[in-house]
C-alpha cells in the first residue's frame, strides 16, 4: 500500500501582504475608548477584517494546490472576555463565515484549530476548567459557522503536570466526564515537549477513545528514552474510528541550544527518513508544517523533496510515498 502524504501550515502567510487572521485589540485599548459602543463596532470590525483574511488565505491555498490549514484562533478579540459577556460575537461575522463555508464546498480543505495553551482540559481549578470550555464553545460556533463537521477538529496539549504527572492525568480522565458532547467530538490531543511524552498521550487517547496527533519533535525534546516506533501502530489504531486521516505535526528544532524552539524551515532529510519508516501503515498522514516562515517553509519542504525519487507528486502539497 503506498502512502498519500498531505502537506499543511499554520494560520498565516509570509507571501499574502496585508493580510493577518490575528488582528487584535487589548483589554486596556478597549477600556481607553470611553463610548463602549463604539469600542464593540470596532471589535466587531477586526473580527469582519480577520475572517476575510481567512478567506484570501484559503484562495492562496487554493491557487498552490493546498488542502490542509490550520485556522488562527485569535479571530474574534475578547470574544470570551468577562467585560464583553452579553455581546453578540458572531452576529457580525455570520456572512463572512457563510462566505467561506460556500468557499469550502467549490474547494473542499482539511481545516482545524489548535486552541491556545490557557485551554487546559486537565485543570483542578474549575473556573480555569469552565473557561477552557467556553473557548472551545467559540471554536465549535467558528466551525459551525464555516459548514465544517466539529469531529475531530480542534488538537489540544494534554494540560498542566501540577508536579503530579500521573495524578494530572487521572485529572483529565475525571474532569472528561464533564466536557460537552460536541467538545468531546472535536477534540484531539498531542504528546507535548516539556511534560506528557508520546506514551502519557497514548494513555490518554485510549482510555477516552480520541485521536493522538503524533508530534515528533516534541517527541525528540521529551520522550524518557523511549523509541515511537514500537508505539506506532497504537498511535494508528488512535485514529481508526475517525472519518478524518491521520493527522500529525512537523518541525525542526531551532538549534542544538534552542531544541524546543521551532526553525524557520522543515529539516526535510530528516522527515523523509521518517516517512520511509512508516510508508504503507496507513493510507494517507497529512502532516501539519510548524515553522516561522509559515507557507514558505511548506513551498521550501515541496522544493526540497522534490529531489527524492520515490516520491510521486499528486499536486502542489501532497504526494504518494512509494
Amino acid at each position: 500500500m503506498m502512502t498519500v502524504v498531505r502537506l499543511g501550515y499554520v494560520a498565516m502567510s509570509v507571501h499574502v501582504p496585508h493580510c493577518s487572521p490575528s488582528q487584535t485589540m487589548t483589554v486596556a485599548q478597549f477600556r481607553v475608548l470611553r463610548d463602549r459602543e463604539a469600542a464593540i463596532r470596532k471589535l466587531e470590525r477586526i473580527a469582519r477584517s480577520n475572517i476575510n483574511n481567512c478567506l484570501r488565505l484559503l484562495k492562496h491555498n487554493k491557487a498552490h494546490e493546498i488542502r490542509f490549514f490550520r485556522l488562527s484562533s485569535r479571530l474574534i478579540p475578547l470574544a470570551n472576555h468577562p467585560e464583553l459577556e452579553n455581546w453578540d460575537y458572531l452576529a457580525p461575522i455570520r456572512e463572512a463565515l457563510q462566505t467561506i463555508a460556500l468557499f469550502l464546498q467549490e474547494y473542499p480543505m482539511r481545516l482545524d484549530f489548535h486552541p491556545e495553551h490557557f485551554v487546559v482540559l486537565n485543570s483542578p481549578d474549575p473556573d480555569v476548567f469552565r473557561a477552557s470550555l467556553n473557548t472551545l464553545k467559540l471554536h465549535a460556533e467558528l466551525l459551525s459557522g464555516m459548514g465544517i463537521d466539529l469531529e475531530h477538529r480542534c488538537v489540544l496539549h494534554i494540560g498542566g503536570g501540577y508536579g503530579d504527572k500521573e495524578k494530572a492525568l487521572e485529572q483529565l480522565i475525571h474532569n472528561w466526564a464533564y466536557v460537552p458532547v460536541w467538545g468531546q467530538r472535536m477534540i484531539m490531543f498531542e504528546n507535548d515537549d516539556t511534560v506528557f511524552t508520546l506514551r502519557d498521550a497514548l494513555y490518554a487517547c485510549e482510555k477516552l477513545s480520541v485521536p493522538l496527533v503524533f508530534d515528533l519533535h516534541h517527541h525528540l525534546a521529551n520522550h524518557d528514552e523511549e523509541d515511537w516506533r514500537p508505539d506506532w501502530e497504537r498511535i494508528v489504531a488512535t485514529w481508526h474510528h475517525s472519518p478524518l486521516p491521520m493527522k500529525m505535526h512537523i518541525s525542526s528544532p531551532k538549534s542544538d541550544r534552542q531544541f524546543r524552539a521551532h526553525h524557520d524551515f522543515v529539516d526535510a532529510e530528516m522527515f523523509i527518513r521518517f516517512l520511509r519508516e512508516v510508508k504503507g501503515t496507513v493510507k494517507q498522514l497529512d502532516c501539519m508544517i510548524e515553522a516561522k516562515q509559515k507557507d514558505e517553509a511548506l513551498f521550501q519542504l515541496v522544493r526540497d523533496l522534490k529531489h527524492y525519487n520515490d516520491l510521486e507528486w499528486i499536486d502542489g502539497a501532497s504526494f504518494f510515498i512509494k
